[in-house]
């Protein structure tokens, strides 16, 4: 059997890759190596491995890579942490393909380790475009990377320019998009109500009722302007007065600016109609998708899983400039009016029609299935002229 090792660094990365890691499990002539690390392992991103262990899977290796901090010079190091700890780990599983997701820190020091070790990598998710560093990190992975499995056919066609090995890119679908389709194949809007209310902090929600949904994160970017640039999505959703669920932010740079900015508007503003979470099981945060009235904040989930739900969203800032978006995403600079009327427009609006730009929903498998019928993963890159 071949041995696949996954590794999972937060709660965007599990998201990312839960169906892969599902569809390797399953396979006959494959075998799951997990690893959990970084921020996935701490409480405060709300515990990512208990919720991945609670879905089945066991983790091989956990390995902790973060500096308190929350700045561009601990997340260097957190990198250069992970860099230190994962060839240890890849040295005593001694996994056949390393699976790395997106373009996040822990990402690029996972691709470095795998490559100096002379371990086949396989990246998901690359060639795409966006504002900040993440895109940087992502196709310098792809430079490391000896399989990519990009989720549509223009990410796959920047690979190829980049000099990849077109046979080397396969084109599946983002795996993110596997477990949306399966929620709305199967139970759709069921909610688990009882989470909602156990969980997290703030005004009551009632989610039968028209609501919001929030998550924005740090742009490393543009670090030390987190704190406004949330302040800005704070005061729009205090002027609303609309019943809204807020994510906590990652652990990038300027995640401590961003948290700040939210316990000081949680604290003065004291504003009964939000409720603040640290974190959700993936299923219920699409649920919460499904139902909600409009989607606001920088998360990629709006571009990626918006498009093929057809949220009302409010994309704000640069994370997500040069990415490709459906119909359903406003863009809006950082400032309250803007997000005001976008909000606003979309609530008129209503749902949109589904586009399934980033897959499927068959993603998962078609990787599996791949990574099954190599026959041998040259690590010497092939460029193609």
């Amino acid at each position: 059997m071949r041995k696949i090792c996954v590794v999972v660094g937060s709660r965007a990365n599990y998201s990312s890759i839960k169906s892969v890691m599902r569809a390797v499990q399953a396979h006959p002539d494959l075998e799951l190596q997990l690893v959990v690390g970084a921020s996935a392992l701490l409480d405060r991103f709300g515990s990512v491995v208990d919720v991945i262990e609670a879905d089945g899977f066991t983790a091989n290796a956990k390995v902790h890579m973060i500096i308190e901090g929350e700045n561009p010079v601990t997340m260097a190091k957190s990198t250069g942490l992970g860099l230190m700890e994962l060839p240890t780990i890849f040295d005593n599983l001694k996994p056949e393909v390393v699976i790395t997701v997106g373009d996040r820190f822990e990402t690029m020091a996972t691709a470095i380790a795998a490559s100096y070790m002379n371990i086949p990598l396989a990246h998901t998710m690359g060639g795409e475009v966006t504002g900040t560093i993440d895109e940087s990190v992502r196709h310098a992975v792809t430079k490391l990377a000896h399989i990519h499995f990009p989720a549509n056919q223009e990410a796959g066609q920047r690979i190829i320019k980049m000099g990849e090995d077109p046979a080397s890119v396969h084109v599946v679908g983002c795996p993110r998009i596997d477990l949306v389709a399966e929620i709305v194949r199967n139970d759709g809007k069921n909610l688990d109500k009882d989470l909602l209310f156990k969980e997290g902090v703030g005004g009551h929600l009632d989610p039968d009722l028209p609501f919001l949904l929030v998550s924005q994160h740090p742009v490393t970017t543009e670090f030390g302007q987190s704190e406004r640039q949330v302040h800005e999505t704070l005061m729009a959703l205090a002027e609303l007065r609309m019943p809204t669920v807020m994510l906590w932010p990652n652990v990038d740079a300027g995640s401590d600016d961003l948290s700040r900015g939210i316990r000081k508007f949680r604290e003065r503003q004291k504003h009964d109609h939000i409720r603040f979470y640290k974190n959700f099981p993936v299923e219920t945060f699409v649920r919460l998708m499904l139902r909600c009235a409009c989607m606001i904040g920088n998360s990629s989930a709006m571009v990626r899983e918006g498009a093929f739900l057809g949220v009302p969203s409010v994309n704000v800032g640069s994370r997500q400039d040069g990415r490709e978006r459906g119909a359903n995403v406003i863009d809006v600079p950082h400032g309250r009016g803007e997000i005001l009327d976008a909000v606003r427009r979309q609530l008129v609006h209503g749902r949109y029609p589904s586009q399934p730009i980033y897959g499927d929903g068959t993603a998962g498998w078609r990787i599996a299935d791949i990574l099954a019928r190599l026959d041998h993963v040259k690590v010497q890159k092939q460029i193609a002229y």
